[in-house]
């Protein structure tokens, strides 16, 4: 009997506290990012302008933006400063502070690619939230058909 009555009462506090991790944890802010933005491919050049925005609830001090294309990256980049270059397809770009409501700094990064496809997918997603939670990964995980016309294809 007083090993149900424990189990009871442990599982009442956990369920009416809320508490998901060990007494004492710190629950993990949530913020929902999203990225806007539109590309352009022409010739070997492929321009991404995007703006990062949190839905918050919670702010995020800063976070970052994976870019991966379809077609590998020419050897030589110049990326902006908040960009690097982390495989042979794929850039990440820091975001910067976010408020909740409120888009953060545009992005803006040019990217030569090896050879010059006709068309390239260009894929954009949070690569790390800043240490908080986002519930909806629906629109930060973005894929983007951009085709060699000098059209800008919007996301």
């Amino acid at each position: 009997m007083r090993r149900a009555w424990l189990l009871g009462v442990c599982v009442a506090v956990a369920v009416g506290a809320g508490v998901a991790g060990p007494a004492g944890a710190t629950p993990e802010p949530e913020a929902d990012l999203s990225f806007h933005g539109s590309a352009v491919m022409s010739g070997d050049a492929v321009e991404v302008r995007l703006t990062p925005r949190d839905d918050g609830p919670a702010a995020v001090s800063d976070a970052s933006v994976r870019l991966r294309w379809s077609a590998p990256l020419a050897r030589d980049q110049w990326l902006p400063e908040r960009c690097v270059r982390t495989d042979a397809r794929t850039v990440v770009c820091g975001t910067g502070a976010l408020r909740p409501g409120g888009a953060g700094q545009e992005i803006d990064a040019v990217v030569r690619l090896a050879d010059r496809p006709s068309e390239v997918t260009l894929e954009v997603e949070t690569a790390w939230s800043g240490g908080a939670v986002d519930r909806d990964r629906t629109n930060d995980r973005l894929r983007v058909l951009v085709l060699d016309t000098g059209d800008a294809y919007a996301f």
